[in-house]
């Protein structure tokens, strides 16, 4: 049964990541190549299956989100901003609450959007900076999410700035191993194989 949830939600991510990717590309005026619309598809399906595989490790207030790595691959192309925010809209829809599905959605949207600009940018060949945007989205949307909607926060004796702080360096260490380790290893693995490099940047 777990099985069939993940395939009908992989297929669900290829679906919508492709009508997305159309719609994009058509309101500004772009016509989408066979490449990028797979990749886009691709990309989504991919994050959505490795959250749900990965459930315990991927939801939750304590998470290392293993997908996130995806989050680097806007530096290849604007299409891996449609894939990877549509894989954590799904993915979040078909494993998480709705709140997550609104804020989490809306800090991975941000987050590579900004490593989209930062896509050029290397410190001693790596994609370090491009990596800090989803960890530094997430910290701060996700964790006072996690203060205000899923915890008492006013039983506590702790201040809500305080306790979003903690939740915020909670949520930013697991993206710190999922994005500035996996996400800039990723990245240099593609860059360094030409073949692969192809696969992810062919127009």
């Amino acid at each position: 049964m777990f099985s069939v949830s993940v395939s009908v939600a992989a297929l669900a991510a290829v679906l919508v990541a492709l009508a997305a990717l159309r719609l994009l590309q058509k309101q500004t005026g772009g016509r989408p190549s066979v490449q990028r619309l797979v990749r886009c598809a691709v990309i989504a399906a991919v994050y959505v299956v490795l959250c749900l595989v990965l459930a315990p490790f991927s939801y939750g207030a304590v998470q290392v989100r293993i997908a996130e790595a995806l989050c680097l691959l806007p530096v290849f192309g604007a299409e891996y901003i449609v894939g990877v925010t549509l894989g954590c809209f799904l993915a979040n829809l078909f494993g998480s609450t709705i709140l997550d599905v609104v804020f989490g959605t809306l800090a991975t949207l941000l987050a590579c959007l900004v490593t989209y600009k930062l896509r050029n940018v290397r410190i001693k060949g790596l994609a370090i900076p491009a990596s800090l945007p989803p960890v530094l989205f997430n910290a701060v949307i996700v964790g006072v999410e996690i203060t205000l909607f899923f915890t008492d926060y006013r039983a506590m004796s702790a201040p809500v700035w305080l306790l979003c702080l903690g939740n915020g360096i909670s949520v930013g260490v697991g993206e710190l191993i999922s994005c500035t380790v996996l996400g800039v290893a990723l990245v240099k693995l593609i860059e360094s194989n030409a073949a692969l490099k192809r696969v992810f940047t062919e127009k």
